[in-house]
């Protein structure tokens, strides 16, 4: 029985899905996004425990990582789960999940991250980087709460700016 700790939304994108023994390529369209995986659907999906790259993409942004088949259906699609992906990556899909459940605003042409940066903000960017894919960490393995993450998140993307207290 399959058992979901993060809740799942609504997300229409294009799917790439490359069969990584094989090499085997499948376009079809992600019809739901979870922090941990998502659903493609595609007529022909690969085999449950197959290991996969995945690139989803979505109004120009896309999130491009490694992913395992956890089930199919022929003719209808698969689910899968994310095992692993770059921190820039992890920040496309944390954006698009807060976006999706409301915790933060959309901004259809709100600047990347790295696209905020200057020269001297790389290395600030790449601590930011770290910062999010270690809250991440934190909240897949139960140490922090989905509501404590996702706090921490808004607060790095700098949504909770002004509401944050001075430091002393």
């Amino acid at each position: 029985m399959e058992s979901r700790d993060n809740p799942r939304y609504p997300f229409t994108a294009e799917a790439e899905v490359i069969e990584l023994q094989s090499g085997t390529r499948i376009i079809g369209r992600m019809s739901d996004l979870a922090r941990e995986g998502c659903y493609v659907d595609t007529i022909n999906p690969f085999p449950p425990g197959a290991i996969v790259k995945v690139r989803l993409t979505q109004e120009k942004k896309f999130f491009e990582g490694q992913a395992k088949v956890v089930y199919a259906q022929v003719g209808m699609g698969m689910g899968l789960f994310f095992t692993s992906a770059k921190p820039e990556q992890l920040w496309v899909l944390e954006k698009w999940l807060g976006e999706l459940s409301g915790q933060l605003p959309r901004h259809r042409d709100a600047p990347e991250p790295e696209e905020q940066a200057g020269a001297e903000g790389s290395l600030k960017q790449e601590q930011l980087y770290v910062l999010n894919e270690l809250i991440i960490t934190l909240m897949r393995k139960d140490m922090l709460t989905e509501a404590e993450g996702t706090a921490m998140l808004r607060q790095l993307l700098g949504q909770d700016a002004a509401n944050a207290p001075a430091a002393r």
